[in-house]
């Protein structure tokens, strides 16, 4: 059995991807950067950071990164003001509180830490996970496996005994890579065919479905 659940947020808890978009979106017209919400979309997962780079390369747009952290800057303070727009995702809160008793909880995000604070604040959800580990503290954005590493590590959990549940290719990506059991949930920017490419241990298509994942969890089965 598992001693372990490592969550991610974007996608996977938290129907965010609209906000998200639309937040990299504004940020990057007002410096004249143009790039189609798919671009975007497709690199969720990757760490904001990341993921400006790429539509700045894109658009031949020259930086150093004193550029990212402004946009960074920008980003955040345009988020944070419509936090209350996220939603949570049908189930996310009831399989919490079913795991909570049970088994060691983190959450592994490549958002930052001010915005994922506030959002866990806001959504009643600052009690549930024993380690919260954000893009501001690794150097390696998935798909490297640092984010899960660390989490295991923290947790004082060997990885063999931790469960990834994902909801990007990026993540599942790096559950393999750290030796770890996945389940993928197309709720994010991928489908259920993009995700069983990576070949997660378990698709379910929703957190609803939360007889599959905790049988998945306490069975120790493998489809």
């Amino acid at each position: 059995m598992y001693e372990a659940v490592i969550f991610d947020w974007d996608g996977t808890l938290a129907d965010t991807l609209p906000v998200v978009v639309s937040v990299f979106q504004k940020v990057l017209r007002d410096i004249g950067c143009q790039v189609s919400d798919e671009f975007l979309v497709k690199r969720i997962g990757i760490g904001a950071r990341n993921m400006f780079r790429d539509a700045l390369r894109s658009n031949g747009i020259l930086f150093n990164e004193t550029t990212i952290d402004e946009l960074m800057e920008k980003k955040t303070k345009i988020q944070i003001k419509i936090l209350d727009q996220i939603q949570l995702f049908s189930g996310a809160t009831e399989l919490l509180e079913m795991l909570r008793p049970k088994l060691k909880l983190s959450l592994a995000t490549m958002s930052n830490r001010n915005i994922i604070d506030r959002m866990l604040k806001i959504k009643g959800l600052t009690g549930y996970f024993d380690y919260i580990i954000t893009a501001d503290e690794v150097s390696k954005p998935k798909p490297d496996p640092e984010v899960f590493l660390t989490c295991a590590s923290k947790i004082g959990c060997p990885p063999e005994k931790c469960l990834v549940i994902e909801d990007s290719i990026f993540g599942i990506v790096a559950a393999k890579k750290a030796n770890m059991s996945c389940i993928a949930i197309p709720s994010g920017a991928y489908s259920k065919d993009d995700l069983k490419k990576e070949k997660p241990d378990l698709i379910v298509n929703s957190l609803a479905e939360k007889e599959r994942i905790l049988d998945f969890i306490f069975s120790d089965s493998k489809l």
